[in-house]
């Protein structure tokens, strides 16, 4: 029995799991993506690379170090792809998809459409392709990576959820796709129909089945306090909800993608996303080698210039249509950029089409040959056009910002200075009694997701003198400053108090010592939080362990006033300040 033991299979999973165990480590240590780190590996360790010279007898020793059957890891592959889309199931849920059905089948229709249509009509018109080969290529390319761009964007950001909309789409129109190709022998529209009619029986059987099932299985597996119960439980319901999509004719992701969003509706999701997390991590590895073994480096030495230049104008045309498609929708002109460039390279669906159209006839294998490299070239950079995508998005808000800026934004508002947690209370409070306020924040990221949570914010560097001159804060009602900076509240207090010597300013401090800093930097209010708190957790403490509500309350006054007197003290103040506690007008 040893004796007829799969060797090579053997040594392919060593070289995958070492590639593993050295790059995700390595990679993380630079901070840089891993997925760079697989898809080097596939080029070093595939046919292409050193498989090349483990052929030579002299060099009989690398086949210990290299992949020796490509094909046979391709599965795995696969498998790695299916468990990503559930794992970006469980962060869904039935309720949040059915809010995204507009920008699903709106914006993810338009995005596929439109970019394939170009594509398409360069190859028609502008080079002379018959219209099926110019069509089925030109759908490929317009298809993007769900097993790269989500796992970068996530998908609760404003750029993740624009990508997560289009994706779905492109996933749902993957199975007409292939008819169109003629994958099947004699597609036709009775077939596509009967695929659709059984695709909605056995969507339909899945959602009840999950429904009254999953639950009682996963409560018997915590019963036990078995992680391994919630894992046997969650691989079981993933390859058969994939294998019954496929059957049907749908694809094996989406069957994985709708077993996620089932178990996201059961309270155990938290714990099936910790016991799948390695194994998906894992699969999306293969998946990445097997991408880095299709990069012939020989290939690309000879036509660089042509796969570069075909790469560029399809990440161009995509970048392009997908921004101005989204800017169209409404979004945000950082959110369009971001999105675009990320979205812009092929996709690892694109390798299935070519596949299918080339089996099919529909395209030659010379061309698939050459668009497979320039899809595997497209989808090692992906995590480069993350990147850029996010320094274009920054940028574009920026300038957006001063733009908005230019037309008088402090007039009649409440400025705040700094909005995180505490500048989004005070912002939740003034639209509460109906008073505008406008926020400024130098956290691009966080100005773009708090502006499509519908909060007034700008970006803007509020250390910067120039920023105060363009706000015209000789307009506002009033200026607060959160930020937890010390040294900057009290600069810019000085600074702003000198410009206008009229405007109340209210300011965060961290104790009495700070806020006596921040009297004599010239603010109306200094509103020592750490004391505040402090009193508060007091008076709780006292009234819980049965002190009456009366002493309590007096003791407390007491206390606040002693503080006043030791502020007025530090920061040789005339008259008592208020510690944010303000008598009500007699008005």
């Amino acid at each position: 029995m040893a004796a007829e033991f799969d060797t090579s299979s053997l040594g392919d999973a060593l070289v995958i799991l070492g590639a593993a165990g050295i790059v995700i480590p390595a990679f993380a240590r630079f901070k840089i993506n891993p997925v760079i780190g697989f898809i080097l590996v596939g080029i070093i360790a595939g046919p292409f690379g050193l498989g090349q010279l483990a052929m030579k007898e002299e060099m009989r020793w690398l086949q210990h170090i290299t992949i020796q059957d490509p094909e046979a890891i391709t599965p795995f592959a696969d498998f790695g792809v299916i468990l990503l889309l559930f794992a970006i199931g469980l962060e869904l849920s039935f309720k949040r998809l059915w809010t995204m059905r507009k920008m699903v089948f709106g914006i993810g229709a338009a995005e596929l459409l439109v970019t394939a249509s170009i594509f398409g009509a360069v190859l028609l018109f502008f080079i002379g392709w018959e219209f099926r080969s110019a069509a089925a290529l030109g759908l490929a390319l317009a298809m993007s990576s769900t097993a790269l761009v989500l796992p970068i964007s996530g998908t609760k950001s404003p750029v993740g959820r624009a990508a997560l909309a289009m994706l779905l789409f492109e996933d749902v129109a993957l199975v007409p796709m292939l008819f169109f190709f003629g994958t099947v022998g004699g597609a036709d529209v009775e077939g596509l129909t009967k695929v659709a009619i059984n695709g909605a029986i056995v969507v339909t059987a899945m959602l009840l089945v999950g429904k009254f099932l999953l639950s009682p299985l996963f409560a018997q597996a915590a019963r036990t306090k078995s992680p391994e119960g919630f894992f046997a439980i969650s691989l079981l319901t993933v390859i058969l909800a994939a294998a019954a999509t496929a059957a049907v004719g749908l694809s094996p992701i989406l069957g994985a993608l709708i077993a996620g969003m089932l178990i996201a509706e059961t309270d155990y999701h938290a714990e099936v996303e910790i016991v799948i997390a390695p194994l998906k991590g894992l699969g999306l590895g293969v998946f990445l080698i097997t991408i880095g073994m299709l990069i012939d480096i020989g290939a690309l030495a000879q036509q660089w210039h042509l796969l570069i230049g075909s790469l560029a104008g399809v990440i161009a045309a995509k970048a392009v249509v997908t921004g101005f498609l989204l800017r169209i929708a409404g979004a945000r002109r950082g959110v369009a950029a971001e999105t675009g460039i990320l979205m812009a390279s092929p996709s690892e669906t694109t390798l299935i089409l070519l596949g299918a159209a080339g089996t099919a006839g529909v395209l030659g294998m010379e061309t698939v040959a050459f668009w497979s490299a320039v899809t595997a070239l497209g989808l090692t950079i992906t995590p480069f056009l993350a990147s850029l995508g996010r320094i274009a998005g920054h940028r574009v808000e920026k300038e957006a910002s001063a733009q908005e800026m230019e037309h008088d934004p402090a007039n009649g508002r409440t400025v705040i200075f700094g909005f995180g947690r505490v500048g989004q209370m005070v912002a939740d409070m003034l639209s509460e009694h109906d008073r505008p306020y406008l926020g400024i924040d130098s956290n691009i990221d966080g100005v773009s997701r708090l502006r499509e949570e519908g909060f007034n914010v700008l970006y803007g560097d509020v250390a910067r003198s120039e920023l105060i001159e363009k706000l015209g804060l000789n307009k506002a009602a009033a200026l607060v400053l959160t930020m937890d900076d010390p040294v900057l509240t009290a600069r810019i207090s000085r600074n702003v108090r000198k410009l206008y010597p009229e405007l109340p300013i209210i300011a965060r401090a961290r104790d009495s010592e700070h806020a006596a800093n921040l009297y004599k930097a010239g603010v109306t209010d200094a509103v020592p939080e750490a004391l505040e708190a402090s009193l508060q957790l007091s008076e709780a403490v006292l009234v819980d362990i049965g002190v009456a509500m009366g002493p309590v309350i007096a003791s407390i006054h007491q206390k606040r006033s002693d503080l006043r007197d030791e502020i007025m003290k530090d920061s040789e103040m005339a008259q008592q300040p208020t510690l944010g506690r303000r008598r009500p007008s007699s008005s």
